[in-house]
């Protein structure tokens, strides 16, 4: 009968550091253990990987083809290759012209909406704008009015206000 290894872990020296073996369970786990990393030492710069460019189709594919041919009968066997890669460079280059065309059409639908939701925003802002100017007015005038009529009775007052109600039951 075999013993079990006994596990002996010697006390850390002063100024190492113990260190944990991480098992990678999950995509958590492996994000957690390179944020421990990148924050060990934040002094040290981080390389910041730039952004995938475009592929531009039209740098590798010649606009002028010189040796144009079909798959036509009595060509060689060769020939068919030839055609056949010549064939799918054209069908990039009209892909990447379409889809060029495609995101400048875009663009130009997204700044026409970005304008007109301007235009929305600012003729609502100056409606506001007239209608807050307007109540403004109004209460400045009705406040001038009334500070001379302070003087008369209470039943001036009674009927100024029936008038007010009929005015706001026609709005």
């Amino acid at each position: 009968m075999e013993k079990p290894e006994e596990i002996s872990e010697k006390p850390p020296v002063e100024g190492e550091q113990i260190k944990k073996k991480f098992v990678v369970r999950s995509a958590t786990d492996l994000q957690r253990i390179r944020l421990e990393k990148l924050m060990k030492n934040p002094n040290k710069p981080v390389a910041i990987p730039e952004s995938p460019r475009e592929k531009d189709h039209l740098s590798s594919v010649p606009s002028f083809v010189r040796n144009v041919m079909g798959s036509s009968a009595g060509a060689g066997s060769g020939e068919f290759h030839v055609y056949r890669h010549l064939r799918r460079k054209e069908y990039a280059r009209q892909k990447h012209i379409q889809e060029s065309s495609k995101r400048e059409q875009m663009d130009v639908d997204y700044q026409e909406k970005l304008e007109a939701n301007l235009r929305v925003a600012e003729e609502k802002t100056a409606k506001k704008r007239a209608k807050r100017l307007k109540k403004k007015a109004k209460a400045k005038k009705s406040k001038s009015t009334e500070e001379p009529k302070q003087d008369n009775e209470e039943s001036d007052k009674s009927s100024t206000s029936e008038e007010e109600n009929e005015k706001k039951s026609e709005k």
